[in-house]
């Protein structure tokens, strides 16, 4: 059995996990993210795992705007998970139709899987926890 510090990938390879601790920041909340109308706090998981999970708290910004953040799209991964920490999200999944999820509750996006945001509060974050922390993203509407 291998220590809880240590995981193997895909490929094999061996590497030591780090411990990574964090407390809340406001400051932390950075605009430079995959989406123009959200703040990122990056919790640290990527460098803590050498790049084999991201992890971080997404706090949309404005108001909802479907012509600018509703577009079909899927990401290269091979895990993510949604929780929702405040407020709500409404998402359209491939295959699964639109679900409105609230505090509280999450859902995943297998890897690949067509999906866009169709709405969420005023008030909304969420926790995605993603593999691997690097991925692509693939915009299928512009």
């Amino acid at each position: 059995m291998k220590a809880s510090s240590e995981i193997s990938s895909d490929n094999a390879q061996t590497e030591k996990q780090q411990v990574v601790i964090t407390s809340y920041d406001e400051r932390d909340f950075k605009t430079d993210g995959l989406r123009a109308y959200a703040a990122y706090r990056d919790l640290g998981i990527a460098a803590g795992t050498h790049g084999l999970v991201q992890a971080h708290v997404l706090r949309f910004t404005v108001p909802f705007n479907r012509e600018v953040m509703s577009k079909l799209h899927y990401h290269g991964t091979k895990f993510q998970m949604i929780y929702v920490l405040k407020g709500w999200i409404k998402a359209e999944l491939e295959g699964v139709g639109e679900q409105l999820i609230k505090q509280g509750g999450c859902y995943t996006q297998p890897p690949y899987i067509k999906h866009k945001v169709t709405g969420y509060s005023d008030d909304c974050e969420v926790l995605e926890i993603i593999m691997p922390a690097e991925f692509e993203t693939v915009e299928l509407e512009k």
